[in-house]
């Protein structure tokens, strides 16, 4: 892949510390087309990240200028810049469908001073070709939701798309009701998707495929870029399927709900992306469904990992010509590697499960004792993040937990297994107290901010809420941060804003 270096680059920095890179359009024409932002009047910085600013080698002041919310608002390109919309397919709800970015325009990729590199990506920022029957814009809403949401992750420490600002356009945008319109600057490592790789099996030749397969390796597996093709593009379905164990284990443990597991939002990176109906559990079941358009319940808790598999099916199928010249020699390696998946997952689920438990030695009934307190918590309607973080501070017995039958036996036995580990019982407390977080993002505080945002322009408790967690182990926070919602609180459908 060729592209220009690191050192040429930074000569034609601009003003703001951009420093472009525009590798995604070496891939053939077809996998995006030219699409400038839609110009906003009144464009306003209402969330910026500062410290994502300086991790991406940004100037922050000069950001927090007029001039920087004209770049955020997408009426004013920066130095090497190149403004397109990505084209993809996708799986939704199981129905493949041909899409491409209808409200986002992908701005460039900032190599940082260390050499990292970063897709940025304006959202909301008006139509594209893509767009259909859509105006390309969005409600400010949506956008502070996943301003709010990718920043608790980020903090939580699961890989995600992060945001590095939202500006609002001083214009209505038409749903339900007039709605203000906003902006979402999204950052990622790139917005390759299993769908962009379905797209390409669809439109494009095998030339295509293995030209997209090489960039996908080059930006996130560059370790098998020199193995021979008999092992590279096999291996690159191991590594995707890897990453994608380790993250949807890790919605799981802390009680994620994506809500729209489409093709089209799954990563070749590992990153959690899109940000629409998504939503934390309080109290824990795995039936629990958010999403508004979920009405069969096809991506609610207990089915992430599954579909995870099933996604992860649908890019092998998209590499079957890549991993051997015979197809069922193809179709059998590709097997044998999803079949791994299931391992993979359930491997770092448990683990992480332990450590949510304080159990630094594994025993044979380890997952039966897990099994038994989840039951437990479906039981008593316990509220899962406190649940564990009470346990982590010893005290589960003030929790809901306490009331369910069978609760001090298992209770007495889990003691037991700290006191017996040779690490000693409080290096299991203060390894809870690392893995299970004091504060989430709880549905009935997004809610609350996004309302005030949308609906009376006040930003205060959006504010408030983000440095909260920013911190999410701190358990000083206020006890309305801490504690889940009263019943009349309680948010039960959350919807995708688009």
């Amino acid at each position: 892949m060729e592209t220009a270096t690191h050192s040429e680059r930074r000569d034609n920095m601009d003003p703001f510390g951009f420093n472009f890179d525009n590798t995604f359009e070496l891939l053939p024409d077809s996998f995006y087309r030219k699409a400038g932002a839609t110009p906003v009047d009144f464009p306003e910085i209402v969330a910026f990240n500062s410290s994502l600013a300086a991790e991406l080698g940004l100037d922050e002041e000069k950001l927090q200028t007029d001039e920087g919310k004209k770049v955020f608002a997408g009426n004013r390109m920066p130095e090497g810049a190149s403004s397109i919309s990505q084209a993809y397919a996708g799986h939704q709800f199981g129905n493949l469908s041909m899409l491409g970015d209808g409200r986002a325009v992908l701005i460039g990729e900032q190599v940082t001073p260390e050499g990292e590199r970063f897709d940025l990506q304006l959202k909301g920022s008006g139509r594209t070709v893509f767009s259909r029957s859509g105006d390309g814009r969005a409600p400010i809403g949506p956008m502070l939701r996943e301003y709010i949401i990718s920043g608790a992750m980020h903090a939580l420490g699961i890989r995600t798309s992060r945001s590095l600002a939202v500006v609002t356009t001083g214009e209505g945008v038409t749903r339900e009701e007039i709605l203000p319109g906003g902006i979402l600057t999204r950052v990622a490592m790139s917005h390759l998707r299993v769908g962009t790789f379905e797209y390409a099996v669809r439109t494009g030749d095998e030339t295509d495929i293995r030209t997209l397969a090489d960039y996908a390796i080059s930006r996130h597996y560059p370790e098998l870029e020199d193995l021979p093709d008999k092992d590279k593009y096999l291996s690159f379905l191991k590594a995707v399927i890897h990453n994608q164990a380790e993250l949807i284990s890790d919605w799981m443990l802390v009680g994620f709900i994506h809500g729209v597991m489409n093709t089209d939002n799954m990563t070749i990176s590992g990153e959690t992306i899109d940000y629409g109906p998504c939503a934390f559990m309080d109290a824990y079941h795995p039936e629990t469904v958010y999403s508004s358009i979920d009405i069969n319940g096809r991506y609610k808790y207990q089915n992430q990992p599954a579909i995870g598999q099933w996604n992860l099916a649908r890019f092998a199928e998209t590499l079957l010509t890549l991993i051997a010249d015979d197809k069922d020699e193809a179709i059998s390696l590709a097997q044998d590697a999803l079949s791994e998946y299931g391992r993979l997952y359930e491997g770092f689920w448990l683990d992480g499960m332990r450590k949510k438990l304080g159990l630094t030695e594994e025993s044979e009934d380890d997952e039966m004792f897990i099994t038994e307190l989840l039951d437990m918590m479906v039981a008593a309607e316990a509220d899962y993040t406190r649940v564990f973080r009470m346990m982590a501070l010893g005290q589960a017995e003030k929790t809901e937990l306490a009331k369910a039958e069978g609760f001090s036996e298992w209770h007495d036995k889990w003691k037991r297994k700290l006191e017996d580990q040779e690490s000693g019982i409080e290096a299991a407390y203060e390894l809870m107290k690392s893995v299970n977080p004091a504060v989430i993002p709880r549905n009935h505080l997004v809610e609350k901010a996004l309302d005030e945002a949308m609906h009376y322009g006040d930003y205060s408790h959006f504010n408030k809420l983000n440095e909260v967690l920013a911190k999410p182990y701190d358990d000083s926070h206020e006890d309305m941060y801490k504690n889940p919602p009263e019943a009349s609180e309680a948010v039960l459908q959350t919807f995708c804003g688009t």
